[in-house]
């Protein structure tokens, strides 16, 4: 019976109670992208709860939250050190930390999760706030790669379930990819372009496809630089150096991987591979798998392509 009621009542749900302006937030992660998220959220006044399974990250979150208001700080409130300390304390004020995701989404407007990029560990999260969360409660993934329709399947909400992917570092991106699978409703849509624009950035609209936009130009660009590379066709150096003046690219495709992570890198392609095997644009690299065996990274872990110890 209380299964049927929580149907109905999530079945009479107005259009006007889906669509309506997210003001409290739930953010799942409390690492770089999570607590990225939370400061930009906090910072154009919405309530924001981060939640991690471990008390000691999300100290250390609040804490990096903190640090990056400061140099907000230094930049804005140079001559008024007074205004860059209410600034701060205001914006703070907004964050609340949790270790218990199921005890804090009661009251919340969008889930956002933004943890390790393995469908079922996603699948799980979202499979057990399902059943506790509001119904007109919208839930995201920012997953880079990851289909979001796979991860909205452990759930009864795929109309209001979609995709919002940010990029690294979240305060100075301006960029979100907002992902609508073939269920998400128009008006969760809606609500995730507004929310996105409340916070300042500027949004695209994207189906559920590999990569979204910029990672599917992006990733096998990068790629085919390595096989060029593979080839004997041209030095890493050489190649980053004629994209950056060539193309006028920040970053050469090679200096790109290493900020990404190799890691990151294979796990995407390693996902396509296997969903799209037979697309020329999505075949491993030997030279790739070879770095990541050894634990070369990138600058996360002191070496990958360059060396930056």
């Amino acid at each position: 019976m209380a299964f049927f009621t929580h149907q109905v009542i999530r079945g009479l749900s107005s259009s006007a109670v889906r669509n309506a302006a997210i003001k409290h937030v739930t953010i799942i992660g409390g690492g770089q992208m999570g607590a990225g998220i939370a400061q930009v959220a906090a910072t154009t006044g919405h309530s924001v709860v981060l939640v991690d399974t471990n008390e000691e990250i999300l100290k250390k979150s609040a804490k990096g939250i903190e640090g990056s208001l400061k140099r907000v700080v230094k930049k804005k409130f140079a001559d008024k050190p007074d205004a860059g300390a209410e600034f701060i304390a205001k914006v703070m004020a907004n964050v609340s930390i949790s270790t218990d995701a199921a005890s804090v989404v009661g009251s919340t407007d969008l889930v956002l999760e933004a943890i390790v990029e393995n469908l079922k560990i996603k699948q799980g999260l979202f499979g057990a706030l399902d059943k506790v969360a509001p119904a007109h409660t919208i839930f995201a993934s920012n997953t880079s790669s990851l289909p979001i329709t796979d991860i909205a399947s452990s759930t009864s909400r795929l109309d209001r379930f979609g995709g919002l992917h940010f990029f690294n570092p979240v305060p100075m991106m301006k960029l979100v990819e907002v992902i609508g699978t073939s269920a998400t409703s128009q008006e969760t849509f809606d609500s995730l372009l507004a929310f996105s624009k409340a916070l300042g950035k500027t949004p695209v609209s994207c189906k559920d496809t590999p990569g979204f936009i910029v990672n599917r130009l992006l990733v096998p660009y990068m790629m085919e630089a390595i096989r060029l590379h593979e080839r004997g066709h041209g030095s890493k150096e050489d190649i980053d150096i004629a994209m950056k003046l060539g193309a006028g690219y920040p970053m050469g495709p090679f200096e790109l991987l290493d900020y990404v992570g190799l890691d990151t890198a294979k796990f995407i392609m390693d996902g396509w591979v296997e969903k799209d095997p037979d697309n020329p644009l999505m075949q491993p690299s030997e030279l790739l798998n070879k770095l990541v065996a050894e634990g070369k990274f990138g600058k996360k872990t002191g070496e990958g392509f360059y060396k930056y110890k």
